[in-house]
């Protein structure tokens, strides 16, 4: 590019720059201009060799500046690297501080990680605190089927008969708005006193149980009545268990009637909204209750199929895949004449969180039409069933058909397909309120091993759609001991505030009988269970050992992780287990699938890898070595790994026994020592049980000062290892500020501070008025910059982060700097390790001054630009020609680092094509940069709003005569939705929406679980110097780019654009929302799992005659006079629909 003949050292137009001693700073200049924003053009790009790129450089005058040539770019590459080589060797202090630890040699001891050792004694650890629980768990079921045995039942139990704690009772005393009719007599209600128990997180009463029963169950049943009955016993086997193992957390059974009585007892987490919990729908309850289920979901759209009844169907179907777990798999298909499934999926897959998602908002597009084909939907799914080509679980396979009715029986379809062995249950439910004939339907559920329901309203659709559970529970039963075996569920959100937990499970049995010589019962009774926190499995792993990128994890048979650094989920469903595959929590890649799979399988093993991994802040990518071991843990379904980078074989530790050294070293921990000593963080770990936590490190720094004045080092209640570290690290940094930056001018270089952070947690900033400014984590294993140092060679770059929606840098009081930190290798002994990382923080703007120099035709501020001749012309610099030479430094995520224009110092921390979108798509099609897209399945997002489709209530509906004859209409929704359809004209107060105060106190309103979809950019292939051109006409572009040697840096010169008509496409790097890969290509290469090792379904001796309808449980006269009076004041109800079908006893 060629512009007109110019002196080099002539004025042009642009803000006035001052001479200043070298390195001095210019005066702060004002934003420059904003170019328009450019139209996505034909982009062309051709990399040229220097050689032939050099005749379009030339300019057509005799006296012309030229884009500069490649060996002189190439030298301001070498004097850039130079000038930061040498500020770090100064003030960096790495060989100092070499020298520093191999003089205090004395005082530490090198320790060695063996992977081996290390994952077999965790496992171990592990395995003994849950064979703990697993005692516990025993010892409860056993007194619970005895308990049971011995119960007498009573036809005539009165409420008042039976005392016990209602955990909500409490919550509905309190609330004005509560309808629950048994408030107006509490005598058989406790009242308890409770004391806080940090390691509930609750407050806890140790003397008694708890009892919760879901909204929708009638607690003053005989059924209820006596199950509370029985159950009281279990107090004292709690109590006992809890003597035994005082670190026992929540005892549970879960009745199969809904009942759930739990110790300690503690006051139920009611929600804002109404209380949906039902232990029959928990994960654990699932998991417990039953074997893995291949399960075909088939839904009658026959044209009698519309209006209420379709809704009915459609919310049945979303209510029967809540009760499938991971271990389970499932279809959904549509029928009429013909079927076909309502989703993408073709064949049975997971019913996992995702693929549920799928399912449940395929099934909402569901359309009635055409005529009844039973033939064809059970042609259909017994297809399925015998798709022997897929993963499936291989175990209980049942049809669940949902229809409003019909005459066929389609016995020829059962002869062809089941009949004689039965192998698959069939379950039908007669949807809606009609007057067809149910005989056909009870018939193919009975002549199929299955069950006949009926959902006449929605109020009977949670309750029939789970006791299915019962039938399949069957072949547990009478199975005996065999079936009484211990599992272990995958992570889920603990419903009492507990929060991530696992809970071991334990099948209860009916042993009872009815006579003498009487068939044996064959009904489940419920799920005994016991919860593990995962902080108590965590602190049996080695943290600060391991280093700052060392870790433990462990994941369960489907592959997702029990233990990972990166199992944060930001949002929680307590209703949904946590599931996060092992190659969604880290970049996948071949070796980790493999790695996967042994781990599944439950062997051994060891690999060492070069793998992808993200850093802390999620901005970049590093290509790394680690070492994989890993180890099952016996007695359960999880396997243990451990991974380490090579540089965390060996750590230090200290070996503090003078007391006076002790005491020398911690005063450089008082804030009286900061102004001669720098200011010092100190991470804030348990390192004694008294110390008491705060999320301000000036505050942690008091309170840790104040018990070490009261106890030593070595008392027992102190971490030893700990405080032996930090002690040292103080000592160890406070003798690199006395022999390297208590002596150095920062201002003579611009540096605004120097560093030092430790596997020690101390990091101790220098002068002290730099803290000030600090924003970097005081924990260094949670700092990004010390994690990336450790894993690359050389120094890396830091800019300050920003993000494209928030304003640009205020460049106010010198305060924005660049941190530029590496990590110190020690060689002690042929022993390598890097304890700690040294760095410094550059002035932004006096570095950008000094790169513009740096990158021109002068050594240094104070010498005379180069003048050109008549007949001569120049090569363009980044000083001079910062007019027409775009000049910047861009780190290895692709985040501007510097730049020769005054006008983007601001945007400074920002991905590159936020500020050149057309340069940045050239570097990364010449392969400069390499993207990585990955998804975050731990997002919380906040909620989508919901459209008003009008002013008018939702759809009508109108109820047959029937439903006024039938009581238990009264207390369904579909009752309460036709009395707020009469009444929303009369009262002012909109029952169809939420009410804003709650939505806003309601976190659950505020944000929800979603998936955001990551990009990351990191160096390509390209480590050589290249020339290029973006050839777009008028508008072409010359640039260079080069990689700075031992830095994560990438210098690149390039011509400003003359004009915006060639603005390529935009790379983004924000996080953004997403729906996830395609689900339904994934189940085409689903990853490998394996199911539980036990399977129960089929005994030759089950009784299978009880196959039909049920009695629903007597309506509470008293719920229905309330929530009328309620409906005539104007209030807002929360009904209480009751279930329909009663636990068969």
């Amino acid at each position: 590019m060629a512009v007109p003949a110019q002196t080099c050292g002539a004025s042009r137009p642009g803000p006035a720059r001052t001479a200043l001693p070298w390195p001095g700073r210019s005066p702060r200049p004002g934003p420059g201009p904003r170019r328009p924003a450019a139209r996505p053009p034909r982009p062309l790009l051709l990399l040229l060799p220097p050689l032939l790129l050099l005749p379009l450089l030339a300019a057509p005058g005799a006296s012309a500046y030229s884009f500069p040539q490649q060996h002189t770019m190439q030298h301001w590459a070498r004097r850039l690297e130079q000038e930061i080589d040498g500020v770090m060797r100064i003030f960096g202090g790495v060989q100092q501080l070499r020298e520093i630890y191999k003089d205090n040699r004395n005082l530490f001891e090198v320790q060695e990680n063996e992977p081996q050792k290390l994952v077999e004694k965790v496992a171990g650890d592990i395995e003994s605190l849950l064979d703990r629980k697993v005692q516990a768990l025993k010892k409860l079921a056993d007194a619970a089927e005895n308990f049971q045995k011995a119960h007498r039942w009573q036809d005539n139990i009165k409420e008042e008969d039976i005392m016990y704690y209602d955990a909500k009772a409490d919550a509905e005393l309190d609330d004005p708005e509560s309808e629950d009719v048994e408030r107006g007599s509490k005598a058989s209600n406790l009242r308890l006193d409770f004391v806080e128990d940090s390691n509930f997180k609750n407050k806890v009463n140790y003397s008694y149980t708890a009892v919760q029963i879901p909204t929708d169950i009638y607690k003053g049943s005989t059924v209820i009545l006596n199950e509370l009955n029985w159950t009281e016993a279990l107090e004292n086997v709690f109590i006992e268990n809890r003597r035994q193992d005082p670190t026992l957390l929540w005892q549970v059974f879960g009745s199969a009637t809904g009942v759930t009585r739990y110790y300690p007892a503690t006051p139920w987490r009611a929600p804002k909204k109404i209380d949906l919990y039902d232990v029959r729908r928990r994960p654990w309850y699932i998991q417990g209750a039953s074997s893995p289920k291949d399960m075909v979901i088939i839904v009658d759209v026959s044209g009698s199929v519309s209006g209420l009844t379709l809704k009915l169907m459609k919310t049945s179907v979303c209510e029967m895949l809540d009760t499938l777990s991971d271990d389970d798999y499932v279809n959904v298909a549509s029928f009429n004449e013909k079927a076909q499934p309502v989703s993408c999926f073709t064949h049975l897959v997971q019913a996992n969180v995702r693929n549920k998602k799928v399912f449940k908002e395929a099934v909402q597009g569901m359309v009635a039409k055409g005529t009844t084909g039973y033939k064809a939907g059970f042609e259909y799914a017994f297809d399925q069933l015998q798709n022997s080509n897929i993963t499936r679980a291989n175990c209980n396979k049942m049809i669940m058909m949902f229809t409003d009715g019909g005459e066929d029986r389609v016995q020829d379809v059962f002869e062809k397909y089941n009949w004689p062995n039965r192998t698959v249950r069939v379950f039908t439910f007669s949807v809606g309120q009609h007057n067809y004939d149910v005989t056909p339907l009870q018939w193919m559920a009975c002549a199929n091993k299955g069950y006949y329901f009926e959902i006449p309203s929605i109020g009977a659709i949670r309750i029939n759609t789970q006791e299915y559970l019962d039938v399949l529970g069957r072949p547990m039963v009478l199975a005996g001991k065999e079936a009484k075996q211990v599992q272990w569920t995958n992570v889920y959100e603990d419903a009492l505030g507990l929060g991530l937990v696992v809970t071991g499970t334990l099948p209860v049995f009916n042993l009872t009988q009815d006579g003498p010589g009487e068939k044996k019962n064959q009904l489940i009774l419920g799920v005994m269970g016991i919860d593990v926190a995962l902080n108590d499995i965590k602190r049996l792993t080695p943290n600060y050992t391991l280093g700052a990128n060392g870790y433990v994890f462990a994941i369960d048979l489907n592959g997702y992780v029990l233990l990972h650094p990166n199992l944060k989920p930001q949002t929680t469903n307590f209703r949904e287990p946590v599931t996060l595959d092992f190659l969604d929590a880290e970049l996948e890649d071949e070796n980790k699938e493999e790695i996967r799979r042994s781990m599944i399988d439950g062997n051994k093993g060891h690999k060492q890898i070069r793998t992808l991994v993200k850093s802390l802040d999620e901005r970049y990518i590093d290509e790394v070595m680690r070492n994989y071991t890993w180890v099952p843990i016996r007695s359960t379904n999880y396997s243990l790994g451990l991974v380490l980078p090579p540089y965390s074989t060996f750590y230090l530790q200290a070996n503090l026994s003078d007391q006076i050294l002790q005491v020398k070293y911690f005063e450089f921990l008082l804030p009286s020592s900061f102004e001669s000593e720098g200011h010092v963080f100190i991470a804030p770990r348990e390192y004694c049980k008294d110390l008491n936590a705060s999320d301000n490190n000036t505050e942690f720094l008091k309170n840790f000062i104040e018990l070490m004045e009261k106890v030593t080092p070595d008392s027992k209640q102190c971490n030893n290892f700990l405080l032996h570290n930090l002690i040292l690290d103080t000592g160890i940094t406070q003798q690199l500020v006395e022999r390297v930056w208590r002596d150095q001018d920062l201002n003579t270089y611009s540096l605004l501070a120097v560093f030092a952070a430790t596997d020690g947690g101390i990091t101790r900033i220098f002068p002290n008025k730099a803290a000030e400014d600090w924003t970097e984590n005081p924990e260094p294993f949670n700092a990004s910059f010390y994690r990336r140092s450790l894993d690359n060679h050389g120094y890396v770059f830091k800019p300050p982060h920003q993000d494209a929606l928030l304003r640009p840098l205020e460049l106010e009081n010198d305060t924005v700097g660049i941190l530029v930190s590496t990590a110190v290798e020690l060689s002690l002994g042929g022993r390598t390790l890097r304890p700690a990382v040294v760095g410094v923080k550059l002035d932004l703007e006096a570095w950008a001054e000094k790169f513009k120099v740096l990158a021109s035709n002068r050594t240094h501020q104070d010498q005379p630009q180069k003048q050109c001749g008549p007949s001569s012309h120049c090569e363009m610099d980044c000083e001079v020609n910062n007019e027409d030479l775009l000049c910047i430094l861009i780190d290895d995520g692709g985040f501007l680092v510097l730049s020769n224009q005054n006008h983007q110092w601001d945007q400074v921390g920002r991905f590159f094509s936020e500020v050149d979108a057309n340069l940045m798509m050239a570097l990364y099609n010449n392969s400069f940069y390499t993207r990585k897209e990955s998804y975050d399945y731990q997002a919380a997002c906040a909620p989508q709003p919901q459209g008003n489709l009008g002013a008018a209530p939702r759809g009508v509906f109108v109820p047959t005569v029937a439903d006024f004859l039938n009581l238990a209409w009264w207390t369904s929704a579909a009752a309460w939705s036709l009395f707020q359809q009469l009444l929303y004209g009369l009262i002012s107060h909109s029952w169809f929406q939420a009410d804003p105060a709650e939505a806003e106190s309601n976190p659950e309103a505020r944000e929800s679980s979603c998936v955001m979809k990551q990009t990351q950019y990191y160096f390509g292939s390209v480590n050589a110097s290249y020339n290029a051109i973006i050839d777009c006409g008028n508008c072409s572009r010359l640039f260079h780019a080069q990689r700075l040697t031992n830095t994560n840096l990438l210098f690149v010169v390039a011509e400003k654009p003359l004009c915006s008509q060639c603005e390529a496409g935009r790379l983004l790097q924000k996080e953004t929302h997403s729906d996830g890969p395609e689900q339904c290509e994934l189940v085409q290469r689903p990853r490998y799992r394996r199911g539980p090792h036990i399977c129960f379904d089929y005994n030759a001796t089950e009784d299978t005659s009880d196959c039909g309808r049920g009695a629903s449980f007597p309506p509470s006269l008293g719920v229905l006079v309330s929530l009328q009076l309620l409906l005539l004041l104007g209030l807002p109800p929360r009904p209480q629909p009751q279930v329909y079908a009663s636990r068969r006893l």
